[in-house]
C-alpha cells in the first residue's frame, strides 16, 4: 500500500510548504507528489496480497482503479493554478486535503474489512466538506457546505447502522465471511438483509444516485468549480469501485435480494436526472444532473454483475472522468473573467460564440459533450457499450431499453453547449487561457478520441 504511505507523508510536507514566503512552489510540488504516488502504485503489479492485518487487499484491478484516481487528480490539480492568484485562497491547505482525500479513495478501492471502508469514506468526506466551503465569501458555497455536511452525516449514520447489522449477522467485519456463513447454514439472519439494505443506501448517497441525489445540484453549483470537478470524477470513481467490490465479494450469494433495489435506483437516476437536466440553464447544474445520470449507467454494470463488470466500471469511469474534466476545464477558462454579481458566470450562455473566440476550447467542449452523450468514436460510446453488454448478458433487456431511451434524452441537453458555442451570436469578450490549461485539455480530449477509436488500449489491461 505504497500510495497510502506516500500521500500521507507528502500531504504533511505540503502543509509545511505553506509556510514558505512564495506560494508558487505548491502546485509543482503537489503534481510531483501525486506522480510519485502513481509510480509507487505499480510496485505491487502482479503481486496480489493483503496489508494492514489483512484489512486491505491489493490486486491488479484495484491498482488500475487507483491509477485512474491518481491520473484524474493530476489532471484536476493541473487546472488549479487560479489559487495562486487569489489573495484569499489557502492553497497549501487545499492541496494537502486533496492528497489526504486520495488516501481515503485508495482505502475505498482496496478495503477487505468494513472498518477500512468506513475510514476511507470518512477521510474522503471530511476533506470534501471543507473544500466545498473553501470560498468563505461565496454564500452559495456556504449553503452547499451545510447541505453536504448534514446529508452526509445522515448517510454516514445509515451506513454505520448497516455495518452494525452486518456484524450482528456474521460476527465479523470481514467482507469475505458471508459466503461461508450462507453455505454453512440454511438459516439467513434477518440482520443480514437489514445490513445489506442500509449499507447500500449509505453508499448510494456518496455516488449521488437517485433518490439520494438531492444534495448534488446545489453542492456542485455552490462549490468552487475546481472542487466540483474533483467531486464529480474522483469521488464517483472511488464510490462505485467500493460498491461493486462489496456486492461482488460479499453479497454475490444473495444477488436475488439486492438486484431489484439497485435496478430501481438505476432507473430513477436515469429518468429523473436526464429529464431534469433538459431544463437547466446553468452549466454546472446541468453537469450535476449529468453526474446523477452517469451514476445510473454505472449501476447497470453492478446489476449486470459478471466477470467483466469491474473492467466495465473502470473503463466507464475513465471515459466519464476525461470528458467531465474537459467540460469543467472549458467552463473555468471561459468564465473566470466574466463575472455576474462578483462571481464567475456559469450559465450555458457564457459559451455563446466560443467557436469564433477560441476554436480549440470549442473543439474540446464538443468532444467532451459527445463523449458524455455516448456518440461513437469517443470513449463514452464504448463505456456505455460495455455497461449495456453486462446488463444484456443477465437478460435484463428492459433495463437496457430504458437506458438507451434516456441516452437519447441526454443527447438533447448535451448539445445545448455545442449549439451555444457554434450557433449563438458572439459577445465582445476576450479569453485568456493558461498554457497548462491547453496541455491538460489537449490530453483529455486526445485520450477521449483515442479510447473511442482503440478501446482495447486500456481494456486489455483490465
Amino acid at each position: 500500500m505504497y500510495p497510502i504511505i506516500a500521500l500521507s507523508l507528502t500531504g504533511l510536507i505540503t502543509l509545511f510548504l505553506g509556510f514558505l514566503p512564495s506560494k508558487n512552489v505548491l502546485l509543482p510540488a503537489t503534481l510531483f507528489f501525486i506522480t510519485l504516488a502513481l509510480v509507487v502504485n505499480f510496485i505491487d503489479w502482479n503481486s496480489p496480497g493483503l496489508y494492514f492485518n489483512e484489512m486491505l487487499e491489493v490486486n491488479n484491478m484495484s491498482l488500475i482503479f487507483i491509477a485512474i484516481l491518481l491520473v484524474s487528480a493530476l489532471l484536476v490539480m493541473a487546472l488549479s493554478g487560479g489559487f495562486l492568484d487569489d489573495p484569499f485562497a489557502q492553497p497549501a491547505e487545499y492541496y494537502a486535503l486533496i492528497q489526504f482525500s486520495l488516501v481515503g479513495t485508495i482505502m475505498m478501492v482496496t478495503y477487505n474489512n468494513l472498518i477500512m471502508l468506513f475510514i476511507g469514506i470518512e477521510i474522503l468526506s471530511v476533506a470534501m466538506y471543507v473544500l466545498t466551503g473553501s470560498d468563505k465569501r461565496n454564500i452559495r458555497g456556504n449553503e452547499a457546505t451545510i447541505k453536504y455536511f448534514l446529508m452526509g452525516a445522515f448517510a454516514t449514520g445509515i451506513l454505520l447502522f448497516g455495518m452494525a447489522m452486518y456484524y450482528g449477522a456474521t460476527l465479523s467485519f470481514d467482507i469475505n465471511v458471508v459466503d461461508s456463513l450462507l453455505n454453512s447454514s440454511p438459516e439467513r439472519p434477518v440482520y443480514l438483509w437489514i445490513g445489506i439494505t442500509f449499507m447500500l443506501i449509505g453508499m448510494l448517497f456518496k455516488v449521488s444516485a437517485a433518490p439520494f441525489h438531492f444534495w448534488t445540484p446545489d453542492v456542485y453549483e455552490g462549490a468552487p468549480t475546481i472542487f466540483t470537478t474533483y467531486m464529480s470524477t474522483i469521488v464517483k470513481t472511488a464510490g462505485f469501485a467500493a460498491i461493486y467490490k462489496i456486492v461482488s465479494v460479499s453479497f454475490g450469494e444473495v444477488y436475488h435480494f439486492w438486484w431489484v433495489m439497485i435496478a430501481v435506483v438505476a432507473v430513477l437516476s436515469l429518468v429523473i436526472s436526464n429529464i431534469t437536466a433538459v431544463y437547466q440553464q446553468n452549466f454546472k447544474r446541468m453537469l450535476a444532473y449529468s453526474s446523477i445520470s452517469h451514476a445510473g449507467y454505472l449501476l447497470l454494470a453492478v446489476v449486470g454483475m459478471s466477470s467483466q463488470s469491474d473492467a466495465s466500471i473502470a473503463f466507464y469511469s475513465l471515459a466519464y472522468t476525461l470528458a467531465t474534466i474537459s467540460a469543467f476545464g472549458v467552463l473555468m477558462a471561459v468564465s473566470k473573467d466574466r463575472l455576474v454579481n462578483g462571481r464567475p458566470d456559469e450559465r450555458i450562455s457564457v459559451l455563446n460564440g466560443l467557436a469564433k473566440k477560441d476554436g480549440f476550447l470549442a473543439f474540446v467542449l464538443t468532444v467532451s459533450m459527445l463523449s458524455l452523450s455516448g456518440i461513437p468514436l469517443t470513449a463514452g460510446f464504448w463505456g456505455k457499450f460495455f455497461v449495456f453488454s453486462d446488463v444484456a448478458s443477465r437478460g435484463y433487456v428492459w433495463l437496457m431499453i430504458i437506458a438507451i431511451l434516456m441516452s437519447a434524452v441526454g443527447i438533447y441537453y448535451y448539445f445545448k453547449p455545442i449549439r451555444a458555442a457554434y450557433m449563438k451570436p458572439s459577445e465582445d469578450f476576450i479569453i485568456t487561457v493558461r498554457p497548462i490549461y491547453k496541455i491538460v485539455l489537449g490530453l483529455t480530449t486526445f485520450a477521449s478520441i483515442l479510447l473511442g477509436i482503440l478501446p482495447s488500449l486500456i481494456r486489455g489491461f483490465m
